[in-house]
Formats: structure tokens, C-alpha cells, sequence
């Protein structure tokens, strides 16, 4: 999947982040192809429910609260350091 894709998931996160937060507050959602295919409290199931369903580099995980906090995304690769995607 192209960066640009995993950008606009983020996006479609910032845009339906009050809906998201109304349904998903607290949980770590992954969402491919503008949409939420995945819910769980742990990070490390969300991703790898993730990868088992689309493979790396195909979703984003993002933890769904309300705010400016969520504005932000990174990045992980396996093997290379973490970084801000939209810094």
C-alpha cells in the first residue's frame, strides 16, 4: 500500500474522530482502506490482527480518544528507529 493510502486512513480518522470516540474510545483501531476493520484495548493485538489480515504496511493502528492528542501519527517499521509520519 502507498504512504499516500496510509495518509489518508489517518485522515479518515481525523474526520470521523468524534463518531470513532463515540463507538471506539480507548481502543486501538486498524483501519485499511478508510476503514475501521478491527477494534481491540491492546496495541499489540491490534497490530497483529492487522498484519494477519492485511500484511505489513497495508493498515495503520491508531488509538482512538478524543482531542488534539490524537493528531499525530508514527510510523514503526521493524528494525528501524521510530519516527513522526506527519511532523
Amino acid at each position: 500500500m502507498p504512504v499516500t493510502m496510509l495518509i489518508q486512513n489517518f485522515y479518515y480518522y481525523l474526520a470521523n474522530q468524534e463518531e470513532l470516540v463515540k463507538q471506539y474510545n480507548g481502543k486501538h483501531l486498524v483501519i485499511s482502506n478508510k476503514n475501521v476493520c478491527y477494534s481491540s484495548a491492546s496495541q499489540s493485538d491490534a497490530m497483529n490482527e492487522g498484519i494477519k489480515r492485511y500484511g505489513l504496511g497495508n493498515f495503520i493502528v491508531q488509538l482512538c480518544t478524543p482531542g488534539e492528542e490524537a493528531y499525530s501519527a508514527k510510523c514503526y517499521t521493524p528494525g528501524v528507529k521510530p519516527t513522526n509520519a506527519l511532523a
